[in-house]
């Protein structure tokens, strides 16, 4: 079932610009989410997701009261929640692999949501980009928004800030308005928010963005002033870590946990 915007399917649309003027509301509804302040998440609730990932998670979880992710210049933040079960799942797509992405992120939703007395909708929230040269944002949304009309499932777009309607002038040169968003999971709330935590194993999960022959940035004048640093630990843990089997020793995968302070721990390593 194509997308649907207030209960009504809609054409795909040829531009962003022809998206907003035919549904005014969502223009208006993207100002408001703007203006909205920026929550400083604390970590000891957070799952963060950070570039070319997904999380998804329901209200029963004890574990993650938040799930959040930042640092999306031409990046779309992806949320997707289903209002009965309260499942939801959040991505951070850069449009290395949207088509293959959209369908796995309403699985990991509607999987969560089988209980029949608890009935709902899906609802999508896309928040990202900005009205950069190189009109990467653009593309990406359009395809974003192509791949969720291509789901069987009827998607709800509530939330829709993104390309020129996330696009703010600082000093005369364009920026992404929100550069990041936040859910909690228990009231299901979408936020403005930042994480000064991007735990855990941030250079290890960051380092899977080097893969495919991708650039450092899609648009390095609009990142934010920790940037730099960021990719440097990235390319330090590369430099330390040449070979796999250093960090997944024997081809085992990492996991970790919650401990009752809030904090990650690697159970490998325990």
């Amino acid at each position: 079932m194509p997308l649907l915007i207030q209960n009504r399917r809609i054409e795909r649309p040829g531009s962003t610009v022809d998206l907003f003027a035919r549904y005014p509301h969502l223009q208006e509804n993207a100002r408001v989410f703007r203006s909205k302040p920026v929550v400083d998440v604390d970590p000891k609730c957070l799952l963060y997701i950070q570039q070319r990932e997904f999380a998804a998670t329901t209200p029963a979880d004890n574990s993650v009261a938040v799930l959040g992710s930042d640092d999306a210049t031409t990046c779309h933040l992806v949320l997707v929640r289903h209002t009965g079960s309260g499942a939801a799942c959040l991505a951070h797509c850069d449009g290395s692999s949207t088509w293959s992405e959209v369908p796995l992120i309403v699985k990991a939703v509607t999987s969560l949501s089988k209980d029949p007395a608890k009935e709902g909708r899906l609802e999508l929230h896309l928040v990202g980009g900005f009205d950069d040269e190189s009109k990467t944002s653009h593309k990406l949304s359009l395809n974003l928004l192509s791949a969720f009309q291509r789901q069987k499932e009827d998607i709800h777009l509530e939330t829709c800030c993104i390309t020129e309607m996330n696009d703010v002038l600082v000093d005369g040169a364009h920026r992404p308005g929100v550069h990041g968003i936040g859910i909690n999971i228990k009231t299901g709330e979408v936020f403005p928010a930042s994480f000064p935590h991007k735990g855990p194993a941030e250079e290890l999960r960051s380092a899977r963005t080097f893969t495919g022959g991708q650039y450092l940035s899609t648009s390095p004048t609009a990142e934010p002033p920790h940037f730099v640093q960021h990719i440097k630990s990235t390319i330090q843990f590369l430099l330390e870590h040449p070979s796999s089997d250093s960090v997944f020793p024997g081809g085992q995968p990492q996991h970790y946990r919650r401990t009752e302070q809030g904090d990650w721990e690697n159970v490998n390593q325990t």
